[in-house]
């Protein structure tokens, strides 16, 4: 039974009526779910009317500040939009106690379209683009976290469970190794079964590589909207399970300076009105279609750089010798590529998109991809020469691989005007301008170590 149905929407009402309260959440630019608790009287509305919530609410800055320079509260006075419910979202909150619903919400302007800041309505705008177009887009999802202790230990901010001051035990790293996974097995089991409950669907967990570092894969689709409802719910459902287990969940890019990054691999392909890949060609190259999409992905890569990487600690997984990638480049099965292309089984042809960290709001980078992407099959894009392994193609485009250059680049690019528009382009560069604006007050240990006294 879909919950889109007349009886699948009556089954949601009433699980959210039977519940102690229900916590209704909107999705902010940063990816940072921001709501209230509804006694359960109030939540008919979610699947009605709307309930108010300020338009502001989408706009504030990663410590939950206005921004000033976008003028939404201040210029306007704060009105309120109206938020529904997304019904596949209203589930059981497993890890609270009680009986306690949750509902993911999205936006609506007073003739039903989205809210131009709502992240989710956004997907939504750049996905009816493709259902005019007569395509449909597959995507599968990759999303890596590391799990940290959640009191400070040895003098560090934070450190690995088990970690003790000799510097080893604990910090050790077991790639792919089941013992790591047991190690956090009743932590791992309740979140892959409160994943269930809410309909997300994990196809794998493996270790990765760093100390207490794991990687999720959520299951491939052609429904994007709701893939990108899964990434979101999953990282609430891990931080929520972790936190009963005395631990914190990080989707922090680079939380160890010295160890791996966590980045959100995105595995696309795209399909026609008969449901065909239309990037299906040999087990040796794929069509010229997939070319193009890879040509329009590579030329808005630096320009999109700051949706991918939005934050000053995005910015350090990225450097020569590393994993995550520094320049646009591509290559057939390449995993040191940004874009590596997979063509071995033709009908599954596809690309994976390897440069997104795992901190980014993943609306806006599915938007990125999804938005450059159409743009490069619309104008038979070409993505210049391949890479192959560290032997990068020499006309690939660098990254901008500083976060305030990439706010620059971002500001600047007609490319962001015409997958986003010129609205949300200055307004999300508000929203970054103010918060490195707030990073360039605060000084760190190691300026005072470097230069208090040396200087």
């Amino acid at each position: 039974m879909s919950a889109d149905t007349a009886e699948g929407l009556a089954t949601k009402a009433a699980l959210m009526a039977q519940s102690d309260f229900v916590e209704a959440f909107v999705v902010d630019l940063n990816g940072v779910l921001r709501g209230k608790w509804l006694q359960p009287d109030k939540s008919k509305a979610l699947l009605g009317a709307g309930l108010a919530i300020p338009r502001s609410v989408f706009l504030l800055d990663i410590w939950g500040n206005d921004v000033m320079e976008g003028g939404i509260a201040q210029d306007t006075g704060d009105p309120d939009g109206l938020c529904v419910a997304v019904p596949h979202t209203i589930s059981r909150m497993g890890w609270a106690e009680g009986n306690v619903t949750q509902a993911l919400l999205t936006m609506r302007e007073a003739d039903g379209s989205t809210f131009g800041l709502d992240p989710r309505g956004i997907l939504a705008g750049i996905l009816a683009r493709y259902e005019a177009a007569g395509l449909t887009p597959a995507m599968g999802v990759e999303l890596e976290f590391y799990l940290v202790l959640s009191d400070r230990h040895g003098g560090l901010k934070i450190a690995p469970r088990g970690a003790d001051e000799s510097g080893w035990r604990g910090w050790q790293v077991d790639a792919v190794g089941l013992n790591e996974i047991r190690e956090y097995e009743p932590l791992l089991r309740e979140m892959m079964a409160t994943a269930k409950v809410q309909g997300i669907s994990l196809e794998t967990l493996i270790s990765e590589n760093g100390p207490g570092q794991f990687e999720v894969t959520l299951k491939y689709g052609t429904d994007a909207l709701r893939i990108a409802d899964n990434a979101t719910l999953f990282k609430r459902t891990i931080k929520e399970i972790s936190r009963k287990h005395g631990l914190i969940a990080t989707f922090m890019a680079k939380p160890y300076g010295d160890c791996a990054g966590s980045g959100m691999h995105v595995h696309l392909s795209v399909l026609d009105r008969d449901g065909n890949n239309i990037f299906m060609g040999t087990p040796e190259r794929g069509s010229a279609r997939l070319y193009h999409a890879v040509g329009g992905i590579i030329h808005a890569m630096p320009d999109t750089m700051l949706l991918l990487a939005p934050h000053q600690n995005s910015y350090r997984r990225f450097a020569p010798g590393v994993h995550a990638p520094t320049y646009g480049d591509w290559g057939h099965d390449n995993r040191m590529a940004s874009l590596r292309v997979i063509t071995a089984d033709p009908l599954a042809s596809r690309v994976e998109h390897r440069v997104a960290g795992a901190d980014c709001n993943p609306y806006l980078a599915f938007s990125a991809l999804l938005g450059s992407a159409l743009l490069g099959l619309e104008t038979q894009a070409d993505p210049g020469p391949e890479s192959f392994g560290l032997t990068r193609s020499a006309d690939a485009p660098p990254l901008p691989i500083a976060w305030s250059t990439a706010v620059d680049r971002f500001a600047a690019s007609e490319t962001i005007r015409q997958i986003f528009g010129a609205d949300f382009q200055r307004l999300y560069t508000a929203c970054k301008r103010q918060e490195i604006s707030e990073m360039r007050k605060r000084i760190s240990d190691v300026e005072y170590d470097a230069y208090l006294k040396n200087a």
